[in-house]
């Protein structure tokens, strides 16, 4: 089996999720990505990271944002 691109680790960042194997989180490529810089920007400022890293953050993100249930109480 081949090792996750994202990983959890509550010492690190958190436990926020990051790209295995350094401190970039999820959050920090989705914040890069909404203020307006291209994969090609972030594969500058970032160069530990790949293009497959950068797609597997935003897929991880897109799933837990469809495995999110939002309850509301009245």
């Amino acid at each position: 089996m081949a090792p996750s691109v994202i990983s959890v680790n509550p010492e690190v960042r958190f436990g926020k999720p990051c790209i295995t194997g350094t401190r970039i989180t999820v959050g920090d490529i989705l914040e890069a990505l909404a203020s307006g810089e291209s994969v090609s920007d972030i594969l500058e400022n970032f160069p530990e990271l790949t293009e497959d890293k950068v797609r597997a953050a935003i897929a991880f993100a897109a799933a837990r944002e469809n495995n999110s249930k939002i309850i509301i109480s009245a």
